[in-house]
Order: structure tokens, then C-alpha cells, then sequence
């Protein structure tokens, strides 16, 4: 029989004694030090924006805007750790509602520079400015019609002098002991690009509705699905008459694998019968319980939803009410034709 595992939570390796001395000589190199360093770079940061960094940021999002309403896309690109955050920085525009791409410099200059067309907006990740596979670009970009912008740390740098705007990533220190590993400077960089991208996508109205567009496989996207794309209807809908046996509704709760059916009269919702409420209905008559009807025994008031509300608001009621499914009826009340049933599975799936 092969080992068992190794409880990691009770066998976590000791620091390494050099590691410890260095963090007892200098707290900040603790591992909360270290978080501390990058949070202090983000309050900079938010320092920066509260003032005259503002009107900076307020015209690229404007300029993007144009842009993206022009028909152009945002296209990001840096080198190395700046690189990644680039990419990350792409997805979330992309995900939030603005065309965007990633375009590595290296092989911009090998011919990917045509994914650029005039109108579009390159935004050039790089803390010195001085990225050298960056600065072989500027000279092309005011050929091609595209407008630079860039993040850096270095406001005099070749970069910043070659944009049509520029914000200031500077940090005071990395939370590295030989301020050599770009850590409080990406996690700015990165908190900006996520600032840039929310903020566009309110100027461009973008709504819950168009995220789950574009999250269609996503759990995020899946809650914010109408009911009516994830409710069981027609067969699939359990449904039993007011005059149903009890082996005739827990025929029917089985076959419907949701755990429940609705009681129903020429469409009208009478209640809803749960396996749950079978249990109990057992505990309590025994036996006797075979000798009542759906009518008799159903919950009379079940909750209900219309069909166009996110599945996250119904998620929200099945929490708060402690239930795994909704009677989805055409006005949301009790009052009108039954058009399906939703349950928890549906939305958590």
C-alpha cells in the first residue's frame, strides 16, 4: 500500500535560517512586511489618482472610450513580468466589454505590429521606460495611426517622452530584499490596469446582462443568466394534479430528479410538494399518509420568481429562504400560469 500523504498543514517547512535572520533584522522582509510593502504602493497609487494623476487617467479612459466606439481596440503590451501583467490586463478588458489583445513586443517587430490599426491605442507596460524591444516600436506606431500610451515608473523616461499619455506606476521600494524582483511595482501596475478597465466599461454602459455574454461557461456568467435560459420546462417540468396518490407524486418526484413537484390545475399553481415534506409527512401519519392527496398535503404558498430576473436574484431568495427551488411564473406570483421550475443545481452547475 503506498504512503499516505503528508499532512501539509501540520509539516510546513521551517524558514530557512538565513531567511529568518534576514526577517528578524529587518520586519518589513516578514511575510507580512512584504504584503505591507505592495499595499503601501497601492495606497500611493490611490494617492496619486486622488490628485493630479486624475486628469491623466480620466483622459486615456476618455481616449479609449472614442476609441472603442470608433470601432478600434485597446492593445496592450510589455516585456517579462510586465508582459504578464499586460496580458491579465487584456483579459479583463476584454471580459468587461472593450475589444483588446496582447501583443508581445519581440514578435511585434517580427511582423505582429499588424494586429495595430490606425485608431488604436497601444498601452506599453514597462517600470523604467527603457524596454528596449519597446522603444524599437515607437518610431513605427506614429506610421501606423496608433496612439501611444504607457504605465512606467520612470516619468523622463524615452517611453513617457513618446506618449500621448502616461500614469505614473512609481513605487518606493519592491518587497524584495535586493529591490531587484518587480513585486510592489506589478501589483500597481496591475491595480491600475484593473482601475482603467472598470472604469471604461461605465463609460461604455457595460451591463451584468453583457458579462454573461461573454462568460457563457462561466460560474459568474451562469448566475448572471435570466431564469428563463436555465428553468425546467414542458416534460422536464415535475408537475402532479391536486387529486394525485401519494405513490403517484412520488412517482413523479423521482422521475423528475429535482426533489420536488408542483401541484397544479389546468396550468394555475395549487402548491409544491418537496421529498423533504414526504419525510415528515411519513414521521408524522405512518401509514395513514397513503390515504391523502397532493391538495391535502402540499405547501400552499411556495416561492415564486418571473422569468426575467438574473439567476443570481433567485439564488439570493433560495438562500434567504433556505429552499433548492422556485416556481417561475409568468408575472412572479402565485397568481399566474406556471411556466417552470429552477433549482439550485441550475444556477450552482
Amino acid at each position: 500500500m503506498p504512503d499516505s500523504p503528508p499532512n501539509r498543514s501540520a509539516s510546513v517547512e521551517p524558514l530557512n535560517p538565513a531567511s529568518a535572520a534576514l526577517s528578524a533584522a529587518e520586519p518589513a522582509l516578514s511575510p507580512a512586511g512584504l504584503v505591507r510593502i505592495e499595499a503601501a504602493a497601492l495606497e500611493q497609487l490611490a494617492t496619486r489618482l486622488e490628485g493630479a494623476q486624475r486628469s491623466h487617467f480620466d483622459s486615456l479612459a476618455a481616449t479609449m472610450v472614442t476609441a472603442v466606439q470608433a470601432g478600434h481596440r485597446i492593445v496592450l503590451t510589455g516585456v517579462g513580468k510586465s508582459g504578464l501583467i499586460a496580458r491579465k490586463i487584456a483579459a479583463t478588458l476584454l471580459s468587461t466589454g472593450t475589444p483588446a489583445a496582447f501583443l508581445h513586443p519581440t514578435e511585434a517587430l517580427h511582423g505582429d505590429l499588424g494586429l495595430c490599426a490606425a485608431g488604436d491605442i497601444l498601452l506599453a507596460l514597462s517600470y523604467s521606460g527603457a524596454s528596449e524591444e519597446l522603444l524599437r516600436l515607437l518610431p513605427v506606431l506614429p506610421k501606423l495611426g496608433v496612439t501611444l500610451a504607457c504605465f512606467t515608473g520612470c516619468l523622463t523616461s524615452q517611453l513617457a517622452a513618446a506618449s500621448q499619455h502616461v500614469l505614473d506606476i512609481s513605487v518606493e521600494r519592491e518587497a524584495c530584499a535586493h529591490q531587484l524582483a518587480p513585486t510592489a511595482s506589478t501589483t500597481a501596475m496591475l491595480a491600475l490596469g484593473d482601475a482603467l478597465a472598470i472604469d471604461v466599461s461605465l463609460r461604455l454602459d457595460f451591463q451584468p446582462q453583457h458579462f454573461a455574454e461573454l462568460h457563457p461557461g462561466g460560474a459568474l456568467g451562469r448566475r448572471l443568466t435570466p431564469v428563463r435560459a436555465l428553468m425546467h420546462t414542458g416534460d422536464a417540468l415535475p408537475s402532479v394534479l391536486p387529486t394525485a396518490t401519494l405513490p403517484e407524486i412520488i412517482h413523479e418526484i423521482s422521475a423528475r430528479r429535482l426533489g420536488v413537484t408542483t401541484v397544479q390545475l389546468k396550468g394555475k399553481l395549487v402548491g409544491l410538494l418537496s421529498d423533504g415534506d414526504l419525510r415528515r409527512l411519513f414521521e408524522r401519519e405512518g401509514p395513514e399518509a397513503f390515504h391523502r392527496t397532493a391538495a391535502e398535503i402540499c405547501n400552499p404558498e411556495p416561492r415564486t420568481i418571473a422569468p426575467e430576473p438574473f439567476a443570481s436574484e433567485a439564488l439570493d431568495l433560495m438562500e434567504q429562504h433556505k429552499i433548492t427551488a422556485l416556481i417561475v411564473t409568468a408575472d412572479g406570483t402565485r397568481d399566474t400560469t406556471v411556466l417552470g421550475i429552477l433549482h439550485l443545481h441550475d444556477i450552482l452547475s
